[in-house]
């Protein structure tokens, strides 16, 4: 299966992002806390080189929380700052703020030594499509926040953002999309919606999800659609990463099959409607109802 994705914006918006890096202090970087090395564009650390960084692990909601503590410590043994947040509930919001602070300390310090007292921190906000920025910086502005006005050599389309008395947000940070060099990497965008479903191929990429989950969360499928795992074929060969169907994993045929009874997704003469199906566990999945998952480990 191919995910063919390279949008023609994407040098633009690296421009655009290299030009306002000059503007801030410190980047604020959205990763998906199901798949962060997938949701972290490669191409982040090049652009912000030696910019003051933070790593923000958002959706926190939709992993396992073990995992989630897993991560922050990922990055912390390489030096970066890290944090899980749940923007939906504002969870890890404060901690982000503070870790702002903490980074900008030092500069805080020899700001005031030269009799700038009230220097205002400087945010950009980068993450790709689907992580759940719009709705973390809506947290952050917590939706009383005024527009500050446009700052010498900021063009009229850049807007400054006021989040608390020291800390402004440049409200145009732009998407910086991936670029991924093999399938694993492009099939974990697709699970989780950064890649429009128009762009892929729904029932490959569903039944390669729903093969991944029957291996690492079966539980979570059998009780979510209410079937039995004696009746999926045990012929399977662990440990192969193929994603379309052979007669060995002919199991996960067969749980779709139970899915599609189960939710009235069958056409005339018994065959099932895999669109339907696919379009109910990928819908599923990304909404949280199959459970806590973490599609990307540190172990792994």
């Amino acid at each position: 299966m191919n995910i063919n994705w390279y949008p023609g914006h994407m040098l633009k918006t690296k421009r655009q992002i290299s030009e306002d890096l000059k503007l801030v202090d410190v980047v604020v970087e959205i990763l998906d806390s199901r798949i962060p090395l997938s949701s972290q564009n490669p191409d982040v650390a090049k652009i912000i080189a030696e910019k003051k960084h933070i790593i923000v692990l958002n959706k926190s909601d939709l992993a396992e929380e073990i995992h989630n503590n897993k991560w922050v410590e990922y990055f912390s043994n390489k030096n970066k700052v890290a944090v899980v947040t749940d923007s939906n509930s504002g969870k890890g919001i404060k901690e982000v703020l503070k870790q702002i602070e903490k980074v900008m300390q030092s500069d805080l310090e020899k700001a005031a030594l030269k009799g700038i007292n009230r220097k205002k921190i400087r945010l950009m906000i980068v993450g790709i499509p689907n992580v759940g920025k719009s709705s973390f910086i809506n947290r952050m502005c917590n939706k009383k926040s005024a527009i500050v006005g446009n700052r010498p050599g900021v063009t009229k389309q850049k807007q400054w953002v006021k989040i608390s008395n020291n800390i402004e947000l440049l409200d145009t940070p732009g998407v910086l999309w991936p670029k991924f060099e093999d399938e694993e990497v492009a099939l974990k965008l697709a699970y989780t919606g950064t890649i429009k479903d128009e762009l892929i191929i729904k029932v490959d990429v569903a039944y390669s999800l729903l093969k991944y989950l029957y291996e690492n969360y079966r539980e979570n499928i059998l009780e979510r659609y209410d079937v039995e795992a004696d009746g999926i074929r045990p012929d399977y060969e662990a440990g192969r990463m193929q994603y379309a169907p052979t007669e060995d994993e002919d199991h996960i045929y067969d749980l779709m099959k139970q899915i599609a009874k189960k939710r009235g997704a069958l056409l005339s003469g018994g065959n099932f409607d895999d669109e339907k199906v696919a379009g109910i566990i990928l819908n599923e999945f990304r909404a949280g109802k199959l459970g806590k998952i973490t599609l990307e480990k540190v172990n792994e």
